[in-house]
């Protein structure tokens, strides 16, 4: 499974935002990494700036070029504002919701939670961390990940009601994805607009 392996923090820092989670070198250095990262003033031009948003967009859900692309593709297909239709995909991927259900404590934790047959889709194991879900369907832990420390720590006192689009049954340790979020149930700091107008160029 492809997926970004590089320095975390570096990224993290180009962005000026904690894309990957809360990120302690973030508040230390909220400057660009290199060399002139910490003096540089140059202004940026459009095309850079539709760019940045794309690779934000990329590293927050953990998707690379093809895939992103294939779902941008999806998105301007479908009915709907195509910027909030891909960010609506992207928060349908299984991966996502496992860490939105806060099963996992990050998308990459979550990732491999459900590459390791962890999780459920309706009672079936799913180990497709990009498996597009539907409204109605119940994303569960398997009975013998439950006792996972992972999984326990980030769930104790978790809020699930932070989340209005996903409904969390604490006896059963499974959630309910009730419909697809608007884009005001996305809290991400993502200009999808700008995507838009990078790939339509």
């Amino acid at each position: 499974m492809a997926r970004y392996t590089g320095p975390k923090s570096k990224i993290a820092r180009k962005f000026g935002e904690p894309i990957f989670g809360a990120d302690k070198v973030l508040s230390k250095k909220n400057y660009p990494p290199g060399q002139h990262g910490v003096n540089r003033r140059h202004k940026t031009s459009e095309y850079g700036m539709q760019l940045k948003e794309k690779q934000k967009a990329k590293y927050t859900y953990g998707v690379l070029e093809r895939q992103f692309r294939n779902m941008f593709e999806k998105a301007q297909r479908s009915k709907g504002v195509t910027g909030e239709v891909l960010l609506q995909l992207l928060e349908s991927r299984l991966d996502n919701v496992v860490f939105r259900l806060g099963i996992a404590p990050t998308r990459a934790a979550a990732r491999q939670l459900v590459s390791h047959r962890h999780i459920t889709v309706d009672g079936k194991v799913v180990n497709i961390p990009s498996y597009s879900l539907k409204p109605g369907q119940i994303i569960g832990v398997r009975e013998r990940a439950k006792s996972l420390e992972i999984i326990s720590d980030n769930l104790a006192g978790f809020n699930h009601s932070k989340y209005l689009w996903l409904e969390w049954d604490e006896a059963s340790k499974s959630g309910k994805l009730l419909h697809i979020p608007e884009r005001t149930d996305i809290p991400e700091n993502i200009k999808e607009q700008l995507i838009v107008e990078l790939y339509s160029k």
